[in-house]
């Protein structure tokens, strides 16, 4: 086990469109309790997890234009609605939630095409 003193106090925010895809697939894997199972991070939860999603959008927020920015926040809203009303992934709520993160990372790959800055 790490001793605490490697641990960050610091969350991890994904910065630029690409981390934030990978967090999405994170989430995916990790739903709808966003517990570590490793050990390595025992303070994850919805909460930080939810955290860290929506301080990576506001990273991203120029780079997607102001009407992605919207969708993918209100997607994050929703998503995590569905999560919390299906905690033991029991119901069609964890499967909404999971379209979610599908519909976000479409918005993503859509707000990547054609731009060569």
């Amino acid at each position: 086990m790490f001793s605490s003193s490697y641990r960050s106090t610091k969350p991890y925010i994904p910065q630029g469109i690409s981390e934030t895809w990978d967090f999405l697939g994170a989430m995916m894997l990790s739903a709808p309790k966003f517990k570590d199972k490793t050990g390595y991070f025992p303070d994850r939860n919805i909460d930080t997890e939810f955290f860290a999603l929506n301080e990576g959008l506001k990273t991203i927020r120029k780079k997607v234009g102001e009407e992605n920015y919207q969708a993918l926040v209100a997607l994050s809203d929703k998503m995590r609605a569905h999560f919390e009303a299906d905690p033991e992934d029991k119901t069609e709520d964890g499967t909404k939630g999971r379209n979610c993160i599908v519909e976000m990372e479409a918005i993503l790959k859509a707000s990547t095409r054609g731009k060569s800055r």
